[in-house]
């Protein structure tokens, strides 16, 4: 049995959730990540707006330098066709190439035992490609892919940036996190805050069949759902999921569960942090309007106290994010205390708190 988050986005989980899970990997029990809108277009004509939106900027890696410039020296690698001796003084022939590739596996994989996952070290640039960092200075650590979402985020890859930083802070939480790789709402036609944050347009359905199947595999003790506070389309629609498994009735053939009694709605930070969110006179509407009639949503408090600087090290790990949402880590930590202080305060206690709306049927 596991506790299931429901993240629209690679870092929304730890951003919300961060001390939930703290205290339930605290306690043994699993927790598990799907990260539902972290696929990606066509990177190659990524806009601007795409760009900020993803909270990745420019994609000026090393300065823009010829000697800082991969594609003016020839890599390391072995040019077919070349005899040792028409080889230029910085490149290898094939044997040299072989024994130092080896060499570089196995330091690369001695590093990061210790994360039951290991990625190889590219000596040879990345395939070669211009302006790359090289892809162990890359901040990735455990990437399933061993070497292609390294090398695809060292190109500019905004979104295999953030997967990757998902990887690490499942590593961080001891979690497992899941990609479905739908993309992200900038890649279907959103452009705008007035758009992102705004009405879910005709015909942009939400992925009920796929993340419920997900979700049924996994026999989860409770799934926990965006609220949707913000209005981001993307957290709207996986609201949405959580709305319809809640509507579906029950089959008795295996039999199934009862969604009533393991889903619950998460309120979505930074934006109920910055949209001052109170629920002292109840939940608005508009959270519960998608519900069956005959289900309610309650209040359920979590003291995060004791574990509040364990959530604001972990979201610390979202570094493209952290600048992007907060202006720098040290407003991110304020931001994340004065919001679990409120959450605690609006619920007549000390300390800090996380609030859950756990789905009852009436």
């Amino acid at each position: 049995m596991s506790h299931i988050f429901i993240s629209p986005h690679p870092d929304d989980a730890a951003l919300s959730c961060g001390g939930l899970i703290a205290h339930l990997r605290e306690l043994g029990q699993n927790v598990i990540i799907i990260s539902v809108f972290s696929g990606h277009g066509d990177l190659a004509r990524m806009s601007t707006y795409q760009r900020q939106a993803l909270g990745f900027g420019g994609k000026g890696i090393w300065p823009s330098t010829e000697s800082f410039d991969r594609g003016s020296v020839a890599a390391d690698v072995d040019v077919p066709g070349e005899t040792e001796h028409e080889l230029a003084p910085w490149q290898a022939e094939r044997g040299r190439l072989a024994a130092t590739q080896q060499e570089a596996d196995a330091s690369a994989k001695e590093f990061w035992q210790r994360a039951s996952w290991y990625r190889k070290a590219d000596i040879s640039g990345g395939g070669g490609l211009p302006h790359a960092k090289d892809v162990d200075a890359v901040g990735g650590q455990g990437t399933t892919t061993p070497g292609a979402i390294a090398v695809a985020a060292a190109a500019g890859d905004a979104m295999a940036q953030r997967k990757m930083e998902d990887e690490r802070y499942a590593l961080f939480s001891e979690a497992a996190v899941i990609f479905l790789d739908l993309p992200d709402a900038v890649f279907r036609g959103y452009e705008g805050d007035e758009q992102l944050l705004g009405r879910v347009r005709d015909g942009d359905v939400a992925p009920v069949a796929l993340l419920a199947q997900e979700i049924a595999r996994l026999e989860p003790q409770q799934v926990y759902f965006p609220l949707g506070i913000g209005s981001h389309v993307d957290h709207q629609l996986a609201r949405k999921v959580g709305a319809a498994l809640l509507a579906e009735p029950r089959k008795w053939e295996m039999p199934g569960p009862d969604w009533a009694s393991r889903i619950s709605f998460y309120e979505d930070f930074p934006y109920a942090w910055w949209s001052e969110f109170n629920a002292q006179g109840g939940l608005p509407a508009e959270y519960s309007a998608e519900l069956p009639s005959d289900v309610a949503l309650t209040p359920e408090i979590v003291d995060t106290s004791a574990v509040i600087e364990t959530k604001i090290q972990g979201i610390s790990l979202y570094e493209s994010q952290t600048p992007h949402l907060f202006g720098s880590v040290e407003k991110m930590a304020d931001a994340v205390r004065g919001h679990g202080a409120r959450v605690a305060l609006d619920a007549g206690r000390s300390g800090s708190a996380e609030r859950y709306w756990s789905a009852v049927r009436r």
